[in-house]
C-alpha cells in the first residue's frame, strides 16, 4: 500500500502548521487510516526549530481534544520536496516562499491548506501568534474545516 504523505507549514512551525498537523492527525487516527497517511508539520524560516508548539496554540488545541505537546517545530528541507505528496502553506506568503524554493518537478504538490476547506476555501489561515486568544480558536475552526477537507481528497472520508 502507498502511503500518502502530507506536510503542513507555516512560518515558524509553532502556531498554525503544528496546529494543523495535531488536528489532522487525529482525524486519520479516527478514520483508522494512520498506516496509510503521513503526518508533519515545518516551517519556511528557523526561528522556533526545536522547540515546542506555542503555549497558546497547545492550550486551544487541548481544549477540542488535540494534544500538540510532542510536536517539535523544524524547518523545510530539500529533501520535503521529493519526499511529501502535499505541500500545504497556511497562507500566501509561505506558499510563494515554498515555491521559489521547490524543484519544478515538484510545483504540483504545493497548495493552500484551505484549497481543501469548504468554508473557508481560498482563504489563508491568519496567523494567531500577536492577536488574542480568539486567534487561535479561529485557526481551530478553520484547520478543523480544511483537515475534513483534505481527507476527504484523500480518500478517507469525513471523520
Amino acid at each position: 500500500m502507498k502511503q500518502t504523505r502530507v506536510l503542513f507549514i507555516c512560518m515558524g512551525n509553532i502556531c498554525r502548521s503544528p496546529t494543523a498537523e495535531g488536528v489532522f492527525r487525529r482525524m486519520v487516527e479516527v478514520a483508522k487510516l494512520s498506516e496509510s497517511i503521513l503526518i508533519d508539520s515545518a516551517g519556511t524560516h528557523a526561528y522556533h526549530v526545536g522547540s515546542a508548539p506555542d503555549a497558546r496554540a497547545q492550550q486551544a488545541a487541548l481544549g477540542r481534544g488535540y494534544d500538540l505537546s510532542k510536536l517539535i517545530g523544524r524547518q523545510v528541507s530539500d529533501h520535503d520536496f521529493e519526499q511529501f505528496d502535499y505541500l500545504l502553506a497556511m497562507d500566501r506568503d509561505n506558499l510563494n516562499d515554498l515555491s521559489r524554493r521547490c524543484p519544478d518537478r515538484y510545483q504540483h504538490k504545493l497548495a493552500l491548506f484551505l484549497t481543501y476547506s469548504a468554508q473557508y476555501q481560498g482563504q489563508e489561515v491568519p496567523d494567531p501568534y500577536y492577536g488574542g486568544p480568539g486567534g487561535f480558536d479561529r485557526v481551530l475552526d478553520m484547520v478543523e474545516d480544511g483537515a475534513r477537507g483534505l481527507l476527504a481528497e484523500i480518500g478517507g472520508g469525513q471523520p
